[in-house]
């Protein structure tokens, strides 16, 4: 554990005690950014908005397997965004045994807003830094995220391992 750098008259602050203070403060952005729109939503049903608009159009295995559940709770969950507007199914044209699940405009306008209140969030952060402190916080950002694997699951929800060997 490695102390971090801190005015004189503050104690050392190790390198972990100060990620877990920048992930605390990443948390509570994801999680207000999520209570935006919980009238609205379930979170299993944000994931799902989230995880279609970065991959595209998704069969309901291909949901139930990136959110790590069983087929028919995929299904119940994706019926409701059927049912909302939020989602629009339709066969696959690949193969019409399959049903193909896509974002309508409204759906992808809620998933626009949960991303552009964090992206919100996080620049009134980055704004009370100087110029030079913001290079330096987004290269060791994507540092961190490239030692971890990664940018994670493509739904949006966080995961509870590293890749094999990390910590």
């Amino acid at each position: 554990m490695a102390a971090v750098s801190s005015p004189s008259s503050a104690p050392a602050v190790t390198e972990e005690d100060a990620t877990l203070a920048a992930a605390n403060v990443l948390l509570r952005i994801a999680a207000r950014s999520v209570l935006e729109v919980e009238e609205i939503v379930s979170t299993p049903q944000l994931r799902v908005l989230i995880l279609i608009a970065a991959s595209g159009p998704q069969n309901l295995g291909a949901v139930a397997a990136e959110l790590g559940v069983h087929p028919s709770n995929a299904t119940r969950t994706c019926e409701r965004l059927v049912q909302s507007g939020m989602v629009a199914r339709t066969e696959d044209p690949n193969d019409r045994r399959y049903v193909q699940l896509a974002l309508t405009a409204t759906g992808q306008a809620l998933v626009n807003q949960v991303l552009d209140q964090r992206r919100s969030a996080m620049s009134a952060v980055l704004a009370r830094m100087n110029v030079e402190d913001r290079s330096v916080v987004a290269a060791a950002f994507q540092t961190f995220a490239d030692a971890a694997g990664g940018n994670g699951t493509q739904d949006g929800r966080f995961v509870f391992s590293l890749q094999p060997g990390s910590q």
